[in-house]
Order: structure tokens, then sequence, then C-alpha cells
């Protein structure tokens, strides 16, 4: 009987930052025409491997074998010349080229001096239609969906001859829609004899896709076990060390005084004189969670980032607490009460450049004790930031002072979701709560979420997460191309009956 050699081994990687073993001697084998996922908390180094095995970090120690034989990766070329190609949690996309030249960009078929455009389209234009990624590739990256970017990232490593395909995060940013295009996705490419390391949180993408998981907890190598023998429950524990509740209890909702008012408001796209949010109304009291769904580009990024002061609102009115605040700016906005969780992280949730502890505490930094007579206090700055690393479990390097462009995706998101908890706002916008999150975390945000709830808080939560919606939502809200078209009680919908109204079905409200 032949002996099937692994296409990728990664045998006792050690990977070491300042302060933390990212991966301490981890094993990894992926077999050809295998979709092998890599699960683990936040911050457990499932990133940080496939950054050594795409040769973005080099390892301190261990060893990489390609079809059995050792391999030397520098860096991305090396790795690109060695057919293995990496779509990152955060896209690597210039927004400003189209869609054409961004698959092009560092690998231009020439034609002399010229680059052969005609011919770099006649190809790219046939793998498309070969594993079903449409897309108009003289489209700008800025105009395109997140879904549309990630179809660009994985043209580029099949234009690039890539057969062994690393997904990071990959349906982290997806519609629940996009997320089954991707799943399909997927499944031709391993018909074509591509081998896929997939790493992500969600278990039941896990179950529905891959053949093998391995399991990493605090950077350390927990098991591999084929999907078809394992459970969601076995994959948790083994992912966190105990066990998870997916069903969360929720007490009797207590209503109080209306909170936030949305009357008639219209709010147009991002420079774009279109209208995003046509005419929506509604009010959230104190003591409930309303959700909103919504199928992604239907409104619900412009509607949220007229509330937190992003974008102007064209006309109607947004009150919070009795006082009207179209015209007030984010940080009156936040000392009037509001609190937010936005969709970007990156763009407006943190400073990545800044140390974790500053994040921390951008919501205080005018007021005391962290400024006094305009001076700030860096002490109480770092106090509140072990204090909010300890109570939110935000994995680190280097505690309050580690650098926050260097955290992971997830722990980004906890510290985030720390700060804004922190500032015991009244009313809490929260876009994409758990975007990136490990069940682990899930489980222990949303509880804090209800909590909130219960301590008589305003919460709007904004979600593709059709499951989270309907887990902590008192009302849901669900829109279709701007408007608010149907109000539904979670105790009786399903998610079909949401679906179908998020798709433009059904009897409008």
């Amino acid at each position: 009987m032949k002996i099937k050699i692994p296409v990728i081994e990664m045998v006792g990687i050690t990977k070491v930052f300042p302060g933390i073993i990212a991966n301490d001697a981890i094993h990894l084998s992926l077999m050809q025409g295998e979709i092998h996922a890599l699960l683990g908390e936040n911050g457990a180094g499932k990133s940080t491997l496939m950054s050594v095995l795409f040769g973005l970090y080099q390892a301190e120690a261990g060893l990489i074998k390609k079809n059995g034989q050792v391999v030397q990766i520098h860096n991305p070329n090396d790795a690109n010349k060695l057919g293995i190609g990496m779509v990152h949690q955060h896209f690597k996309l210039v927004e400003v080229f189209t869609v054409l030249d961004n698959i092009l960009l560092g690998f231009e078929p020439m034609n002399g001096v010229f680059i052969d455009r005609k011919r770099a389209r006649n190809e790219i234009e046939s793998l498309s239609n070969q594993y079903g990624l449409k897309i108009n590739l003289d489209a700008k990256v800025e105009d395109i969906s997140v879904g549309m970017q990630q179809r660009v990232e994985i043209l580029k490593m099949l234009y690039r001859k890539n057969d062994i395909l690393i997904f990071d995060e990959p349906t982290a940013v997806l519609t629940p829609q996009e997320i089954d295009e991707l799943m399909q996705i997927m499944r031709n490419l391993i018909k074509e004899n591509k081998s896929i390391l997939f790493i992500t949180h969600k278990l039941q993408e896990i179950m529905a896709v891959s053949h093998r998981v391995t399991v990493l907890r605090k950077g350390k190598y927990v098991g591999t076990v084929e999907t078809a023998n394992t459970s969601i429950e076995e994959l948790s524990r083994m992912m966190v060390g105990r066990d998870v509740l997916f069903n969360l209890e929720k007490n009797q909702k207590k209503l109080g005084p209306v909170i936030l008012t949305c009357d008639h408001l219209t709010v147009k796209k991002f420079d774009q004189p279109k209208d995003a949010v046509k005419d929506v109304s509604f009010n959230i009291h104190a003591g409930e969670i309303v959700g909103i769904a919504g199928i992604e580009g239907n409104g619900q990024s412009e509607l949220a980032y007229a509330i937190s002061g992003i974008l102007p609102v064209s006309s109607g009115q947004l009150t919070l607490k009795n006082k009207p605040i179209q015209t007030y700016s984010v940080r009156k906005r936040n000392d009037l009460g509001m609190a937010h969780i936005p969709e970007d992280r990156h763009r407006y949730g943190l400073i990545l450049d800044f140390p974790l502890h500053f994040n921390l505490s951008l919501k205080k930094y005018h007021h005391r004790p962290m400024n006094q007579h305009g001076i700030l206090n860096f002490k109480s700055m770092e106090k509140l930031g072990e204090s909010l690393i300890q109570k939110f479990d935000i994995r680190t390097s280097q505690g309050a002072m580690t650098d926050t462009r260097s955290m992971s995706g997830g722990n980004q998101q906890k510290a985030i979701i720390a700060r804004e908890i922190d500032a015991n706002a009244d009313f809490i916008l929260s876009v994409q709560l758990t975007r990136g999150l490990d069940v682990g975390a899930i489980e222990y945000i949303q509880k804090q979420m209800l909590h909130q709830r219960d301590l008589g808080k305003a919460i709007l939560l904004i979600s593709l997460e059709l499951d989270e919606i309907l887990k902590l939502s008192d009302r849901i809200l669900v829109m279709f191309e701007g408007q608010i078209v149907k109000e539904l009680d979670p105790k009786s919908t399903t998610q079909e009956e949401i679906g179908l109204y998020m798709a433009g079905g059904g009897q409008r409200a």
C-alpha cells in the first residue's frame, strides 16, 4: 500500500514575539485535495502559523516540507514560487485600482515593454468562469462589496497558479449568502486538486466543508481530528478547554423610557447622491435590544454611520435622550451617552499604531483622571487598560503596552467592546458585534450585552448573523433597499421568515 505524502507539512514550528510564544512546536499536515480547518481561540496562533507558511514571518525553530522535501520560505515571493497563496483576514488590495490591476499587480504579463492586458484579461475571465467567480474586472475595488473583494483575492491566487490556498477568516466579513457561495467555491477548488487551509471560528462552517480539523490553544497544538468523526461540542471543548453554552438564558425585558428615536430618517450613500436609508422610523427603549437584519448593502451601514455621527443625515430627526443630535459631533454624542461598536474596526474603532491602553482610553482621555488640566495621565490610562484586559480576557503579548496593530483581529474586537461597555453609555450601537470572535468569546460578549440590557441600556444590534439576531433581540427590524419592511418577534419567527423579508419577499409592514 502506497503511503500518501502530505502536500504541505509543518514540523515543530515555533514562533516567538516579545513577551509571548505565538507558536510552540506546532505540527500540521495538509493532503492534496483536502480542506483542512485550523481552529482556535482569538490569539491562539492560527494566523501566525499561516504567516510563517506564507513567508511573512520566520520561525525560530521547525521546518516546512512540500511533497516530502524540506523547503525554505523567506518571503511571500518564495511562497508563490512553491504554489502557496493566501487570502488575508484584512484584504491586501489597492482600493483605487481596478479589479484587473489588483490581480495583475506584481505578476504583469509583458509583450515587449508593454503589459499584455488583453492576454491577462482573457486568462482571468477563463479562471472566473471555471471557478464560478464572476466579477467586473473594470470596477474599482473601493466600489465593490466585501464579498466581491474576496473574490479578487481568490482570483489573485489562481492567476498566480497557486495550488495550496490559505484562507484566513474568509467568512468574517461576508453575508450568509456570500458564505454559501464561498463554501461552494472551495468545494470546486478541491475538485481541481487544489488544497486548502481554512482558518475560521465558525464551527458550523468547519462541519459543513472541511475534511480534517487541527486545533490550537494558547499557541500549543491540541490535536487533529476527522471532521466526520467529531461534533461542534467536542471541537469547542478542544478549542476553549471547557464546555461552551450555545443557548443563553434571557430574562424578561423591563422597558424604560425611549432612549433613541429615528424619525423619518433619510441618509445618502457614501460619496453618492443616491439615498441608502429612505424615510426610516423606529425607537428603542431602555432595557431592550432591537436587532436589524438585512443583506449587506441595504442601508444598515449608512444607518449606523448616521446614528454615530460619521455620516450626515439628509432629512428627518435623530433624538438621543430627548435631545436632537443630528448636528452633534461624534464626541458630543459619546458624551451624551452613546457607545459605538463599529462595523470596520480598523477604520473607525482603533488607532492601530497606538498602544493598547491608549485605544482603551479613547472614550475617557479628555476627562479626569485621564486628563488633568489638559495633561494626559499615562498611569491612569495604563491602569484602565490593564483592568479591561483582565476583565474581558484580551490576549496580549505586552499587556497594556501591546502594539494594537500586532494583535489578532478577534482581540482587537474584544478591545473595542471592552472600551464601549466600560463607557457606561445609555445607548449602545453595535454593528457586527462578534465578527472574528471564537465561540468562547462570543458566549462571553453576548452575555455581556444581555447584562447591559438588564441594567437598562438601550441597544441597537445590527448583524449579518441571523442566529445572533434571534438569540439577543427583543424586537427584529428587517431592512430591504433602505427601508424597514417588517418588524418581527424573535419568539415567533424563524431564520427562513427573516430571510424572506431580507430578500424583498413577503408582505411589507
